[in-house]
C-alpha cells in the first residue's frame, strides 16, 4: 500500500511539474509575442532560452524526462558502436546509386516512350 502512494504522488508531482513547463514554454511564445516591437531580439531571444532552459530542467526532473536523458545516453553509446563507411566506400557507393537511378531512367523513359507509341497505333490517336 505504501507503494501505491508514492507511486501516486510521484504521478501527481510530475503532472504538476509538466503543466509548470507546458506554462514556461507557453509563457516564451506569448512573452515573445507581446514584446515583439518593444523590446529588441537579442534581449527576447535570450528570455525565450532562458525559458526553454527551464522548462527543460523541470522536465528533466520527471519520470518521463529521466527516461528520455537515459535513452539519449545510450543512444550515444550506441553511435559509438556504428562503423561508419571510408570517404572513398562512401563516394564509391554513391556512384553506384547515381549509375543505377540513371539506368533505369533511361530503361523507363524508353518504356513510357513504346507505350505511348503502341496505345496511339491501338487507338488512332498520335502525339
Amino acid at each position: 500500500m505504501n507503494a501505491t502512494n508514492t507511486e501516486s504522488q510521484g504521478g501527481s508531482m510530475d503532472l504538476a511539474k509538466w503543466i509548470v513547463v507546458i506554462g514556461l514554454l507557453a509563457g516564451a511564445v506569448v512573452g515573445n509575442y507581446i514584446y515583439g516591437e518593444e523590446v529588441s531580439v537579442l534581449i527576447r531571444a535570450i528570455g525565450v532560452l532562458a525559458a526553454v532552459g527551464v522548462a527543460m530542467a523541470v522536465a528533466s526532473q520527471t519520470e518521463k524526462g529521466r527516461d528520455a536523458i537515459a535513452f539519449a545516453k545510450e543512444s550515444r553509446l550506441e553511435i559509438r558502436k556504428v562503423v561508419w563507411p571510408t570517404r572513398k566506400e562512401a563516394i564509391n557507393t554513391t556512384l553506384i546509386v547515381l549509375a543505377a537511378t540513371g539506368v533505369m531512367a533511361l530503361v523507363l523513359w524508353g518504356l513510357d516512350g513504346i507505350l505511348v507509341r503502341v496505345v496511339g497505333f491501338i487507338t488512332g490517336i498520335q502525339v
